[in-house]
């Protein structure tokens, strides 16, 4: 009798504990599908973040930004005699 109760317990832990593993490990996939995900995202943010440095870059060029004053916002250079620097 008491031998039973002992068998059908250990029975019960023993299904329990596999429940356990079993849960664990579609928790555990489930966390590496999301990491994967995560690393898809970060890796195609990088490559957009590299995209808008060279833009960056490519607008930033002075001569660019010289030509785009002088066609677009009729600007010209003032003479140099003209300038006046203002101290800080």
């Amino acid at each position: 009798m008491i031998t039973n109760r002992l068998l059908s317990l250990a029975g019960i832990v023993l299904l329990l504990t596999a429940l356990a593993v079993i849960y664990s490990k579609y928790y555990s996939r489930l966390m590496f599908i999301e990491i994967q995900k995560q690393e898809r995202a970060l890796d195609q943010y990088e490559i957009q973040w590299g995209q808008m440095q060279l833009e960056l870059m490519m607008l930033a060029e002075q001569n660019r930004v010289e030509l785009k004053a002088q066609e677009e916002l009729k600007l010209i250079m003032p003479l140099r005699e003209k300038i006046i620097y203002i101290k800080p």
